[in-house]
Order: C-alpha cells, then structure tokens, then sequence
C-alpha cells in the first residue's frame, strides 16, 4: 500500500511538472511570435499589449493590470485628494461644450494645464472619459488644475470648430481662474495626437490673439500636418497594428478639413506654419513604432530653429499612444513621469535647455525593469491564453 501511495504522488507530480512546463513552453512560444512583426522584434510587454488590442482580447483601455503579486500594486493613478467636476465651458458661436476638471484640495493658487484628449478629431475615436486616468494622473503628479475640454467633433464638426473650442476653453480658464482657484501666470497646455495638434495651435492662437500667456506645452506623439509629404514613419507604422493606421488618418483629414485649403492652415498643419516663433517652450514624445513619429519630431526641429526652447523624447520599443498605458507598461510611466516633470519645472522656472537641438532616445526598460515587464509580460500572456481557451470550450 505504501509502494502504490508513493507512486501515486511521484505520478501526480510528474504530470503536474510536465503540466507546467508545457504551459510554459506554450507562452514563451506566443509571446516570441507576438514579438515577430515585419517592422522589426517588439519587446514582450508591448507585443502582449497589441496582441490583446488587436485581437479584440481587451477593450482598448487595456483592463488587463498584472496581479499584485506580479506588479507589486503600484499604481500612478489619481489620489483622493483629487476634486473632480464636471462642467460645460462656453465657445464661440454662443454654445457651450462639456469639460472635465480636476483640481487639488486647498487654497492654492494652483497652476492650470489645459488638456485636450486625442481620437483623431473623430466621433467615437476619443473622448474625455476614455483619457479620465490620463488627466486624473497628469493633475495628481503636478499638484495642478487639469480641464480637459469636450471639444467638437467631425464629422457633425469640421475645422475650425475643434480649433477654436480648445482656445475659448482656454479664454475661460484664465477668466474664471479666480473661481477654481488657479493661477493665470501658470497656464500650460498639453495634449496627445489629435489633441497634441490642438495644443500646439491653441498655444498659437494664443500668441497671435493677444494671450492668454503660456507657460509651456506638452505633446505627446501630436498630428502636425495634414499635408502629403514625404514621412518614413507613416509609410512603415501605417497598418493599424500599431494602434493608428493610415485609413484613419485619412478618414480624419477628409471629415475634420474636408477642404483642401484646410491642409495647409496653420492652425491644422503647424509643421509648415510660417511662424513658429513666440510659442511657449515645448516638450514633444514621440514613440519609435508610430506613424506619427516623423512629424513629430521634425515639428520639434522647425521650432527650435524658430527660436522656441525645445525637449524631444522619443520612446523606443513602444507604439502609438503608449503614455495612455501607464498603469501597465513601464515606458508608459516613464514618459507619464517626463511630462509631468516638464510641467513642474517650468512652474517653477527651473526649464533647462541646451543651445543645440537634441533629439533624446529613451531606450526600453533594462535591469530589474527590465525583468518585471518580461515578468508582467508572460504572467499577461499567460491570462490572454488561459482566456482564450476558456472562450473557445465555451462557445462549443
């Protein structure tokens, strides 16, 4: 009985090892073909990222945070601290539009970023709510007011309807700053793709509008023309895989500027604006697997060159709206915590530039960074699987 019993155990620990081992050597072969694409090899966290998007795993939001035991439980998500209101801002042509405000308890006065969320100018494609973890963060880290804006969009909403409701947001900021209490002399403005391009054209028409002043702009990964020239990273990053494809692009320049004219606006394509200069100073983060990288960073080029002080970032081995992903993906956070730097440093006049323009690599997570994404990655991986198989037993 005794020989039998130990048997029993040896035989239930060798199918539990080979169990497992199988189970291993099935997501490391996953994950090694989710990091093969033709563009080149993607490191684990970001290919587990689009696998999941991409097939329609997760909603876009990316609701697959690693176990804690995994993650160690931090999160840079917003604080109780935080009052959050929702409230409409009046525009031009005498309506008004929803915004989102998030704003620290106490007295202040507190500095004010204006926030205008990405989506591609497009209904459906964006919104305040699907940033609402971006903003919350971005006000937590920089003891700041955020107001994000609702503006218009197309197709019911055509240029210049975005462009113009960013900047009566901006007008009402810094006229009811005294209600919320924030401080008129500490305004920024900040957005990612469609709503980088809003940012940079509302610090413009702020300049050529007699102000409000700008302390600084942040974009992330922006849209900077609408023109047809030539840009390597449009034409290799364009399939969608890498969560913005070029019929995207497309479908946002004919329903937000269905006139050609429109295109070369300053206030659509500030890439070829005539006058860069007077703009307050700029940080710009680009991703190395988006189409939009290229113009991205020769926007930070041209308004260099126009005299404005300029920071450019581009983050390697990430896509397209990866800051969005800071809960999950390590360079989210590194790029979230770059930002938000940016913006302390110029409320307190600490900015530092160099003379010549400098176009900074952040290389991917290495060390023990390193080891947790490669940790997070396959204990992700893994979930993503185990989902699938359970879905497909279940559909039979």
């Amino acid at each position: 009985m005794g020989r039998w019993l130990k048997a029993a155990v040896r035989n239930v620990f060798l199918a539990c090892a080979l169990t497992t081992g199988l189970l291993i050597i099935t997501v490391a072969t996953a994950v090694f073909f989710w990091q093969s694409t033709e563009e080149g090899r993607l490191p684990a966290k970001t290919a587990v990222v689009l696998h999941a998007i991409n097939n329609n795993l997760v909603d876009l939001d990316i609701d697959i945070t690693p176990p804690r035991i995994v993650s160690g439980g931090s999160s840079s998500g917003g604080a109780p601290s935080m009052l959050k209101e929702d409230i409409q801002i009046p525009v031009q042509g005498g309506g008004r539009v929803d915004a989102r405000m998030y704003r620290p308890r106490g007295e202040g006065p507190f500095p004010i970023v204006m926030y205008y969320h990405g989506g591609a100018f497009l209904e459906g494609f964006g919104s305040i709510d699907t940033h609402d973890d971006l903003i919350r963060s971005i006000a937590t880290e920089t003891d700041s007011i955020v107001i994000a804006p609702a503006y218009r969009l197309a197709p019911d909403h055509v240029f210049p309807a975005a462009a113009e409701d960013s900047y009566s947001a901006l007008q009402w900021a810094d006229r009811e700053a005294d209600t919320f209490n924030g401080d008129t002399d500490r305004i920024s403005v900040m957005g990612d793709s469609a709503g980088g391009n809003l940012a940079t054209v509302t610090a413009a028409m702020a300049r050529d509008r007699n102000g409000p002043d700008l302390e600084a702009q942040v974009l992330l990964y922006p849209l900077t023309t609408f023109q047809d020239i030539p840009l390597a990273s449009r034409d290799i990053y364009d399939s969608g895989y890498y969560l913005l494809s070029r019929s995207v692009m497309y479908r946002a320049r004919d329903a937000y500027t269905p006139e050609e004219w429109m295109w070369s606006h300053p206030y659509t394509s500030p890439l070829q604006a005539e006058n860069l200069e007077d703009l307050p100073p700029a940080l710009i983060v680009t991703a190395e697997f988006d189409p939009l990288r290229d113009e991205g960073e020769q926007y930070a080029e041209r308004l260099h060159e126009a005299g404005v002080p300029v920071k450019t970032s581009r983050y390697q081995g990430v896509m397209h709206g990866f800051v969005s992903f800071y809960e999950v993906m390590q360079s989210g956070r590194n790029g979230m915590s770059e930002a938000s730097a940016f913006l302390n440093q110029s409320q307190e006049n600490q900015l530092v530039f160099h003379e010549e323009y400098e176009l900074t690599v952040r290389e991917t997570p290495q060390g023990i960074e390193r080891a947790r994404e490669q940790t997070e990655a396959f204990a992700i991986a893994a979930y993503l699987i185990g989902r699938s198989g359970a879905d497909a037993i279940s559909s039979e």
